[in-house]
């Protein structure tokens, strides 16, 4: 099994490596954030489960029709007692509903024996019979079996509704953990920059004492400069090794064979890509949210399952009256010839037929009003729930517009320090060099410069995170 998962992980390894055309001096690949996206919708665990959806859908409209399925049907019956064959009675036949309400019936008794009763009595070749059943009162627009259908159709959206929402809440999670592998990846390379540039200034201290420029106390410094760096950068280490593991979680292949990134894959570059037009933008979002959003899209169409089934149950509060009649034949014969002069349709129509009719209907009608009054009931609760939900989302969307545009303004006023506290190091460097300024002041300039760029960095990541957030909050991420 492990070296199974070795192999599965070489061919991610390759595969990423193929996406991507970035490729670092030390031969690491970039795994982009799109790349990664892509990973995580074609094999999480979730994201299959979501795809599920669709099929439950599809069986589900599939048992729903299944009421409108053409059913054939047979029976036979004897009785035999002291040695006399008292009767046989046997029926075949088709039954065909229809969307209509109406069924069709066609069928073909046969009858033998001495003992029959006067109504099975049937001509010698038997007795085929062609025949139609209509619902008069309840059931004539619209029954259960329709009712059902149209709902499963609707499953259909629900289910999709209820997708996106799944990959819109997934996506969201990969995405931030996404960047917090990026912030924290770029935090070890911002450390790991300093304690380089730590120990080259340790080496020129050193190199200046044993020649007499500088005082052995400067090179106590720049040794526990030195090892603040390590610490920092081991703390770094355990954090971005944390992160990945973190992403991890979110990278399966095939089978659901967990995967986990190596050092091999870098993430992209936390790069500074303002959204143009953010409050364009929000303004299209907020005014598309009851078509865009699939939280409000599945309640919407719960609504609209809802009046299906309010529909249905106005059809109780009908008299239930069931129309039947039906040709019959001699044998197949349906336009046997009379002695009479008479048509054999005449005789069809008015003379070889069968009919009944039957109708109830419940005094009070207490069940049927009980059950439309918890269906209304129900769609006033559903509507209320589309009304806060609006609201939440309406406000939620424009909470982090405004904090995209507040953390836009932040990012370009640390880039700004960044480039100062650079200047003031410089400057410092400059004065170092020829003797007019003292080691603590150059490695307090040189903190404070890594502040700033680790503080960039983390405003760049929420920066980069509250984007993927604006887009997950509008249901946009799919």
């Amino acid at each position: 099994m492990l070296k199974k998962q070795i192999i599965t992980l070489g061919i991610v390894i390759l595969y990423v490596a193929s996406l991507s055309a970035q490729i670092a001096p030390d031969a690491t690949k970039v795994f982009s954030l799109d790349d990664y996206l892509n990973w995580v919708r074609q094999f999480h665990p979730v994201s299959k489960q979501a795809r599920l959806l669709q099929s439950e859908a599809d069986a589900a409209l599939m048992y729903a029709k299944g009421a409108f399925d053409p059913k054939i049907f047979g029976e036979v019956e004897r009785k035999s007692f002291d040695g006399k064959d008292y009767f046989t009675i046997g029926q075949t036949g088709l039954s065909i509903p229809t969307w209509f309400g109406a069924d069709v019936k066609l069928s073909y008794t046969w009858a033998d024996g001495v003992f029959l009763s006067p109504e099975n009595n049937l001509p010698n070749a038997g007795q085929a019979i062609a025949g139609i059943e209509i619902p008069l009162g309840q059931g004539l627009l619209f029954d259960a079996r329709r009712a059902q259908v149209k709902q499963a159709n609707l499953l259909q959206a629900v289910n999709e509704a209820e997708r996106r929402q799944i990959m819109n809440d997934l996506f969201l999670a990969a995405i931030e953990s996404y960047w917090n592998w990026a912030y924290a990846y770029q935090q070890v390379q911002v450390i790991d920059s300093a304690l380089s540039l730590a120990r080259q200034r340790f080496e020129l201290t050193r190199e200046s004492y044993f020649q007499g420029f500088k005082p052995a106390i400067d090179t106590v410094e720049s040794l526990i400069l030195i090892q603040t760096r390590v610490v920092e950068l081991n703390d770094a280490n355990i954090e971005y090794n944390n992160r990945t593991l973190e992403l991890s979680n979110f990278l399966w292949y095939d089978n659901l064979i967990p995967l986990e990134t190596t050092p091999l894959l870098r993430p992209e570059a936390l790069n500074f890509v303002p959204i143009p037009d953010v409050r364009q933008r929000l303004n299209l979002l907020q005014a598309n949210l009851t078509t865009l959003h699939p939280s409000l899209l599945s309640l919407g169409l719960k609504q609209n399952q809802l009046e299906i089934k309010e529909r249905l149950k106005l059809e109780y509060l009908k008299p239930k009256v069931n129309f039947n009649y039906n040709f019959l034949a001699n044998g197949f014969d349906f336009f046997q010839e009379t002695q009479e002069e008479q048509s054999p349709l005449n005789t069809l129509l008015f003379e070889n037929y069968k009919f009944g009719i039957n109708a109830s209907f419940p005094l009070f009608l207490r069940s049927a009003r009980g059950d439309l009054e918890l269906v209304r009931l129900e769609m006033t609760s559903n509507q209320l729930k589309i009304n806060q939900k609006q609201l939440e989302i309406l406000n939620k969307v424009e909470a982090l517009g405004k904090e995209l545009e507040v953390t836009f303004q932040q990012v370009e006023t640390n880039q700004a320090m960044v480039l100062n506290y650079q200047r003031l190091l410089d400057a410092e460097n400059e004065k170092f060099r020829v003797g007019e300024s003292s080691i603590f002041l150059l490695n307090t300039r040189e903190q404070k410069l890594i502040e700033a760029q680790l503080k960039l960095l983390k405003l760049k990541t929420n920066y980069s995170k509250l984007k993927g957030k604006l887009d997950w909050a509008a249901g946009q991420l799919q």
